[in-house]
């Protein structure tokens, strides 16, 4: 792998940097996102769009796929998120221990391996699987986010550290699964832990050395979650208007904001035009509503900062006083689209609550709010006017009150959509959508806070939603301007996995029984895949020396898995999930290896040329 190019480049902005004091872009990351036959961020680019517009694979090739090679991790527990490709180098990363490899694409041979060291213990504290959702490149170092919440950076070339910092305390319950993310000259992070009453934050370090540049509680007050009273800004009575004083505090009895949750694991999103940075909150503390009165603020929101301050711009609240487990910590979509009949800078985001929604990512506008399974019956709609949900009080835990077991809740607290990433296509202007089809049972009681010990406060139990088509989710095609489903494709467990739509008029996307599929744009199926283990892991796309590939990491895990990952049983184990997904086991097992597919070279060479003969 060459940097000598994009070396000169970083160089010359290095010295103009040093001129001018102002944060630029990291020129090795641009000059290698330049190119569709990198695979150089965890979304493909900073709108999380998911797309590539290499089109080697096709709608009428993609039925002659074939495994190229293959490479396990050696862990064998949930494998979430996918490798990253610059040049003729690929960095593959493992569930916890965190290992991270570098392989050479023309011999997939190791360059190097890094295993970091960590206290074992910090999986008594990961609620949902030892899970970790990917590396990020830039400055010539990989940035690996660790389960105990180190962030380390590596030599690029030779795996040796360069720099490490902690954003957290595992023994208090705070841990790390999501991706680290590289904006401008910027290493942003979150923090996992809702479920040990973690107060959430997002936090920026500099990419250089990484010292701390700004962080962003989300929840307290207002200097410490960087709001300004009169300038940050949220949708209320059909408007956007300033948040105002304590707008946080205010919302919650007592000091319990400080153990409020709104934790930030999900995926980051990034505007260079606008130099924002959109991200979603996570759930408030403890699963018992009763305990919080109030909306909760600043969970289940997302937001909107200033990349180079941290300060928030607009922040909008999905679910106040979440009863659910409605975490908002899904991505969001930045699209140029049309809504109402006109141009928006959108921001599209499926949440977990089963609505899906499209703002304008500039004002904070909302402009559309439908649901995205026409099952979902917590919520009867969103108002537009204030923002908020209509609650069917027939569903409300906290109507309910403790020791109550309020039944048939959909979507379960897994959402009718988890972090598993949404793709859009520029090119049919569709986002294409894995979801859970899963319904249940939510029984509230008391719980006390002990730092480092659960702080649920519920008793979950899941199953597939009643009178439908009996499986436990689906794929579907969503127009963000209608708010409307335009198809869908029933699959018997959850569709756990990230999808991905290129140029090709291809959408790939994996199944937890361990299918990787091929539909086009239509929703007919073209072509799968069985892979050794179950699929919670992103499909990607690459080319390497003229020929394209497509990867998935394929193993069992994550929050629907953790019944076969850790070796649960009790149906209520893994907050509800283990009962729910008990029948995964007659279908897959462990597992935990890259999984690489290609045409045959005859096919690819045709394609190729078909393609050259059109440009």
């Amino acid at each position: 792998m060459s940097f000598k190019i994009t070396l000169k480049q970083m160089l010359c902005v290095a010295g103009a940097l040093a001129i001018t004091g102002t944060a630029q872009a990291d020129p090795q990351l641009q000059e290698a996102m330049k190119n569709p036959d990198n695979w150089a961020v965890q979304a493909g680019d900073f709108a999380n769009q998911r797309y590539s517009k290499l089109d080697q694979i096709n709608k009428d090739n993609v039925k002659n796929l074939q495994v190229a090679w293959t490479f396990s991790t050696g862990v064998l527990r949930g494998h979430e998120g996918g490798p990253l490709v610059i040049g003729d180098v690929m960095y593959v990363h493992s569930p916890f221990p965190n290992k991270v490899y570098a392989i050479s694409l023309k011999d997939q041979s190791m360059l190097w391996k890094y295993e970091p060291t960590q206290d074992p213990n910090v999986i008594t504290i990961m609620c949902c699987d030892t899970v970790n959702r990917g590396l990020a490149f830039g400055d010539g170092k990989i940035i690996l986010q660790q389960a105990d919440t180190t962030m380390v950076a590596l030599d690029a070339k030779t795996g040796k550290e360069v720099w490490k910092v902690k954003n957290g305390d595992f023994k208090v319950g705070e841990s790390n699964t999501n991706a680290p993310h590289i904006f401008k000259d910027k290493v942003i992070t979150g923090i996992s832990g809702g479920e040990f009453g973690v107060r959430g934050r997002l936090i920026a370090y500099n990419l250089k050395d990484g010292k701390e540049a700004w962080k962003a509680y989300s929840t307290g007050p207002d200097d410490e979650m960087l709001f300004d009273p009169e300038k940050t800004m949220t949708w209320t009575d059909g408007k956007m208007a300033a948040v105002g004083k304590d707008s946080s505090i205010k919302s919650w009895k007592g000091d319990q904001w400080k153990i409020g949750g709104g934790t930030t694991w999900g995926w980051f999103s990034y505007d260079p035009a606008l130099n924002l940075v959109y991200y979603g909150t996570g759930n408030p503390g403890t699963w018992n509503p009763s305990q919080r009165p109030g909306d909760n603020k600043w969970s289940m929101s997302i937001i909107a900062r200033d990349l180079d301050s941290g300060k928030a711009k607009w922040v909008y609240q999905m679910t106040p006083h979440d009863e659910w487990d409605y975490d908002g910590v899904n991505e969001n979509i930045l699209a140029d689209i049309k809504v109402g009949g006109k141009d928006r800078k959108a921001l599209v985001h499926f949440d977990r609550n089963g609505f899906g929604y499209t703002l304008d990512r500039e004002s904070g506008e909302l402009l559309v709010a439908e649901k995205y399974d026409p099952t979902i019956n917590w919520a009867d709609k969103i108002d537009m006017k204030s923002g908020r949900p209509v609650v069917n009080s027939k569903y409300s835990p906290a109507k309910g009150g403790e020791d109550v077991n309020v039944k048939g809740i959909c979507p379960s607290a897994l959402g009718t959509k988890d972090q598993q990433p949404a793709a859009f296509s520029p090119k049919t202007g569709v986002f294409y959508v894995p979801t859970n089809h899963v319904c249940m049972d939510y029984e509230p009681f008391a719980v006390d806070y002990v730092a480092g010990q659960p702080y649920v406060g519920a008793t979950v139990s899941m199953f597939p939603t009643p009178n439908s088509h009996g499986g436990m989710g689906n794929f579907i095609a969503w127009d963000a301007d209608k708010g409307k489903i335009l198809w869908s494709i029933p699959e018997r467990f959850s569709v756990w996995s990230g999808a991905l739509a290129t140029a090709g008029d291809v959408v790939f996307y994996g199944t937890l029984e361990g299918y990787i599929k091929a539909v086009d744009t239509s929703g007919k199926e073209l072509w799968k895949f069985k892979t050794p283990s179950g699929v919670i892991g992103n499909v990607t796309t690459w080319k390497y020396e003229g020929k394209q590939y497509v990867g998935v990491l394929s193993g069992i895990g994550g929050w629907a898995g953790i019944g076969l990952a850790a070796g649960l049983e009790k149906s209520t184990d893994g907050l509800g999930a283990v009962g729910g997904y008990k029948d995964l086991a007659k279908y897959t097992e462990l597992g935990g290896a890259l999984m690489v597919f290609a045409l045959p070279d005859n096919v690819a060479t045709a394609a190729a040329e078909k393609t050259t003969k059109t440009q």
